[in-house]
């Protein structure tokens, strides 16, 4: 297995830890993925009910979820690491990745891969698996840049990613990484609500015009 390469610097999304609160929006991001993506993300053909039951079984006190929102507090990419307990402790994690079809191109799948693989250091994690479709060339290309050692047994890619031991910058970066991006959503969320309340007293001033407006 190879070692976690270090991501090279470069300006990142703003990347925060998701929540039960969130369902909502997970339930959406998958489903508006289309029927291919759908099979790339989940090793078969999700269907709608297949979505609904995944999103209500995350386990948000077990593993980690991250997310990517754009301006519109729309969630637009996602990354779900899932432990793998063994004996006493988990050692092993499970990483799976969906970007919406707007918002690929922009690195969005590595930098989600880089904010787990950070993650998983700091809480103890030596490897990170990833089972993907070998038809599935964006997921692998990620493990590989990652540093990740790629088998293909057939129609199925296994890619094993050994981690070294968390020290002090991976501490602090994941904590600044996540203080900036709640900070962001909040700022996000505020800009929405002026927005709505924004609309909302224009349609309410366009009204009170009409009723002004002298009868010919």
């Amino acid at each position: 297995m190879d070692r976690y390469r270090h991501p090279s610097p470069s300006v990142r999304a703003p990347i925060r830890t998701l929540g039960a609160e969130h369902r909502p929006a997970i339930l959406k991001h998958l489903l508006a993925l289309g029927e291919h993506d759908r099979y790339l993300r989940f090793g078969y053909a999700a269907t709608d009910e297949h979505i609904r039951r995944y999103v209500q079984r995350l386990r948000f006190d077990c593993d980690e979820v991250f997310g990517i929102f754009n301006w519109r507090l729309q969630l637009i990419a996602m990354a779900h690491l899932a432990y793998m307990v063994e004996g006493q402790g988990r050692h092993s994690a499970e990483f799976g990745v969906s970007v919406s079809r707007h918002a690929r191109g922009r690195g969005y799948g590595e930098q989600l891969f880089a904010r787990a693989v950070r993650h998983a250091r700091n809480h103890g994690v030596t490897v990170i698996v990833i089972h993907a479709l070998s038809e599935n060339a964006a997921m692998l290309s990620i493990a590989r840049k990652g540093g990740a050692t790629v088998v293909r047994d057939g129609p199925e890619s296994q890619a094993h990613l050994e981690l070294p031991p968390a020290d002090f910058e991976s501490s602090v970066t994941e904590l600044l990484e996540e203080q900036v991006a709640r900070s962001q959503y909040w700022v996000k969320l505020g800009s929405q609500r002026l927005r709505h309340w924004w609309r909302r007293l224009s349609g309410w001033g366009v009204r009170l015009a009409r009723r002004r407006r002298p009868v010919a």
